[in-house]
């Protein structure tokens, strides 16, 4: 009986540290990134995740013709400098902040309704370090007013 409510008990623990994670992902990204955004308007989805060294994740995003946007990748410190690339549907390269200081934003008009692709990588750590670093990455999209 005692191994089964052992057995239990872990499973719970292991099924709430996600959400754990998450919540605190999230008041991060509310906190730390959103109010980078200004003066553009957060369009309301909030697009983040736990990402460990060495991840690459990609989000595919709509965007309509004349309007300008403001993307922005916030990272935790601890990951480093977090690279970010725009790409369009077939993969042609738009944006890469790798060739401006790994800036965390990018601001630009579509002029067309496309879909593009937002990819993250997080860098490999250098350090001696036994333990892989892992932090919330946020993806948020903010747009201009037209008032």
């Amino acid at each position: 009986m005692k191994k089964i409510l052992t057995t239990i008990f872990l499973l719970s623990l292991l099924i709430s540290i996600p959400t754990v994670n998450f919540a605190q992902c999230k008041n991060f990204t509310r906190k730390k990134c959103m109010p980078q955004l200004s003066p553009y308007i957060y369009n309301g989805q909030l697009n983040s995740a736990i990402l460990n060294e060495g991840d690459v994740a990609e989000l595919m995003l709509t965007f309509y013709s004349n309007q300008d946007y403001r993307i922005l990748v916030c990272a935790e410190e601890n990951l480093g400098n977090i690279g970010f690339r725009l790409l369009d549907a077939e993969k042609n390269l738009i944006f890469d902040n790798k060739d401006h200081d790994y800036t965390s934003m990018w601001d630009f008009s579509s002029n067309s309704t496309q879909q593009l692709i937002v990819e993250i990588t997080v860098p490999e750590n250098d350090r001696d370090e036994k333990t892989i670093q892992s932090g919330c990455v946020s993806i948020l999209i903010g747009f201009m007013s037209d008032n």
